[in-house]
């Protein structure tokens, strides 16, 4: 471990409407990944660079966030809250957890995974002098995403939105900030920082700067991105094609192929599953045949049970609901 590192806040106050029917079972920033919630993996990650202290900004079904990190001891890094009555956005959550975190500190998007060396973002922050620095790399799909555009010394211009035939590199998700770039803001008003804040910001050249890197970049946009990137983590971590949560049951006589099971599935006798998303609670009946296919608990979504029922695709059996991966990413 190095030196200790400046604080972190982990923006996980989305309602993660994108990531839907997902999120009406789970916060984004708690949806496991390869058998870990997401948050744990934040944590942890920052924990073994040298940060020992986390913020995690919470709204949408904040306790499936707190049960997952709980106070972070157990994972290296102390961890309090920041609660958002409505949701402050990503320059407005800041500015209302600033009081946690110190005059300076790195910000982590809850919904994407990306490699950085947060030493190194740090140094190079530092000697630039910027208020703002991103980091930033190849973009690898400029049709889904925006870039950031910079001069060769770094400094960021503008922001490009998605379709740029220039390709301007990719913010990952990860920054380091100066909390005086918030001052300007009121407490408690909600705030966008790209196409808000850091625009402003950028009539000062060098106020607003990119660290390139070369981390792998996963995305939790979406039901597919979430499919995609527990498969390959999972592969990288020897976990094969299926990836088992808690507490899960599967017949010895059911086949599941491609799949994620999240804590306390049951799969049934003679069941067929393929490239489907099973939360938590689900139990399959014997028999039954899904393929591409979110499967939840109505029980699980008193909330946003309408809604859910309403989403395209969307079919009732018994208490449970299904809905196609492809229909909810639409």
């Amino acid at each position: 471990m190095t030196d200790s590192l400046p604080p972190a806040l982990v923006l996980a106050a989305g309602l993660g409407t994108r990531l839907r029917p997902l999120t009406f079972c789970r916060a984004k920033a708690a949806v496991p990944i390869a058998g870990t919630p997401l948050i744990r993996r934040h944590l942890t990650r920052l924990a073994a660079q040298g940060v020992a202290e986390a913020v995690v900004n919470l709204h949408h079904r904040p306790e499936t966030i707190a049960a997952a990190a709980g106070d972070g001891v157990a994972l290296g890094c102390r961890v309090r809250y920041s609660w958002e009555p409505v949701v402050l956005g990503s320059a407005g959550g800041p500015r209302h957890a600033a009081p946690l975190l110190g005059t300076r500190f790195f910000l982590i998007n809850g919904d994407t995974l990306c490699d950085v060396d947060l030493g190194a973002l740090l140094e190079a922050h530092r000697a630039r002098g910027a208020g703002v620095t991103l980091a930033v790399t190849t973009n690898p799909s400029p049709e889904r995403y925006g870039g950031v555009r910079a001069d060769r010394a770094g400094r960021v211009t503008s922001f490009a939105s998605r379709g740029d035939p220039k390709r301007p590199p990719l913010f990952v998700g990860v920054q380091i900030a100066e909390a005086s770039v918030f001052e300007t803001l009121q407490d408690g008003v909600p705030a966008a920082s790209v196409g808000g804040l850091y625009d402003r910001l950028l009539a000062t050249p060098g106020r607003v700067r990119i660290h390139e890197v070369a981390g792998r970049f996963h995305d939790i946009g979406t039901p597919v991105d979430y499919l995609t990137a527990t498969r390959a983590i999972g592969a990288d971590e020897a976990q094969g094609d299926v990836c088992v949560g808690r507490r899960c049951h599967l017949d010895t006589s059911a086949w599941v192929e491609r799949s994620v099971l999240w804590d306390d599935v049951v799969v049934g006798a003679n069941c067929r599953v393929t490239n489907c998303i099973l939360t938590d609670g689900v139990s399959l009946s014997d028999g039954m045949r899904l393929d591409g296919q979110v499967v939840l608990r109505l029980a699980a979504m008193t909330d946003q049970r309408t809604e859910a029922l309403a989403m395209t695709g969307a079919k009732q059996l018994g208490e449970l609901l299904t809905v196609p991966i492809e229909a909810a990413t639409a």
